[in-house]
């Protein structure tokens, strides 16, 4: 050994390094730190995550969440390379659990093992979006209505539907305060509450593309916050006077909807199958809807005579055969009654 060996000075071992030598350096660096406790806070109503002060919808379960919080207490020194942990959970109460760490490890070319273990705590907390629910809280209320007439089921039940598929859009995308709080059908439509502006802005352009009509906004102060005024907007949507595939008179005619437009709609006429732009105060009368048929047996049919059997009596009714539609004895046909007079339709 010469005189220009290196020691080190804790031990009095040769080192290859100045300083201390690789068994002492390790020795004196605290290559992990581990949080003695681990919190997760959850919304009991929907299983929504808080972390910091933000919320997450989340469907994980206890079982699925513990490893991570677990090792998420666990804190390396930046020299540590390929870190690995095993964890063991184990159940203690209701709201705690104890987890039991693995750790391994390599510093400075050498690999490191130890143990360690945290606490879990499983806090209850109401997220922002139930407590608003549950407060009744809301910033609008979007109301669906029609010109000249009560909406249809069908109207109302796809109003409902639109409104739903828009709020699980808006909360997978992560707005989460973007819910509906609340569906009333009453007896000229369908009063959809909803938690905020944009969502309500968003279901009233979505039933006015499906189903037609016009929206217009009502916004009410309710007060202020922070020195910032608080409206609540109703939108107004007016359906259409008619919706697709009702049947209409128009001239003695009778025409199938098939597009609402401002003033017009566009028909299907019934008698020859071509399709016309007809005045909407040109309509006569609504005779029903498409969607609302019975089928009929065609009894006999000739190239202008068809013989419906009524469904209800049982009586052969003889009607002009439309020219656009091929019809057959025994075939089933969709029927729409205007008195005692029967009209075929799609």
């Amino acid at each position: 050994m010469s005189i220009r060996d290196n020691f080190c000075p804790k031990c009095g071992k040769p080192s290859d390094q100045e300083g201390l030598c690789m068994q002492c350096r390790i020795g004196s660096t605290p290559w992990f730190t581990c949080d003695a406790r681990a919190r997760n806070v959850q919304c009991p109503s929907c299983g929504a995550i808080k972390q910091v002060n933000t919320w997450t919808d989340s469907t994980r379960t206890r079982q699925e969440l513990a490893p991570g919080l677990a090792t998420s207490a666990v804190h390396f020194h930046p020299d540590v390379k390929k870190p690995e942990i095993d964890v063991v959970v184990e159940e203690l109460t209701v709201n705690r659990s104890r987890a039991t760490l693995a750790i391994r490890g390599t510093l400075y070319k050498t690999p490191v093992t130890g143990t360690c273990t945290v606490e879990i705590i499983w806090d209850k907390e109401q997220c922002d979006r139930c407590n608003r629910i549950s407060g009744s809280y809301y910033e609008g209320i979007v109301q669906v209505r029609a010109e000249g007439r009560i909406p249809s089921t069908f109207e109302v039940q796809m109003s409902a539907s639109i409104a739903q598929q828009i709020e699980e859009t808006l909360q997978s995308g992560g707005e989460r305060l973007s819910f509906i709080s609340d569906m009333n059908e009453i007896h000229d439509g369908i009063d959809i509450i909803i938690g905020t502006q944009h969502i309500g802005l968003l279901i009233s352009q979505g039933i006015v593309a499906q189903l037609g009509g016009r929206y217009t906004t009502h916004p009410k102060l309710v007060g202020e916050k922070n020195g910032r005024q608080l409206y609540r907007i109703t939108y107004s949507v007016r359906l259409p006077r008619f919706q697709k595939h009702d049947v209409v008179m128009v001239r003695k005619r009778y025409y199938e909807v098939e597009r609402v437009e401002s003033n017009h709609v566009r028909g299907l006429d019934l008698k020859d199958g071509t399709s016309k732009s007809l005045r909407a105060d040109d309509v006569e009368r609504i005779i029903g809807n498409s969607r609302n048929v019975e089928s009929a047996l065609a009894a006999f049919s000739d190239n202008t005579i068809v013989g419906i059997l009524d469904p209800v009596s049982g009586r052969t009714h003889e009607i002009a055969r439309p020219g656009w539609m091929e019809i057959r004895a025994g075939d089933h046909v969709n029927i729409l009654r205007d008195g005692e007079q029967f009209i075929i339709v799609r």
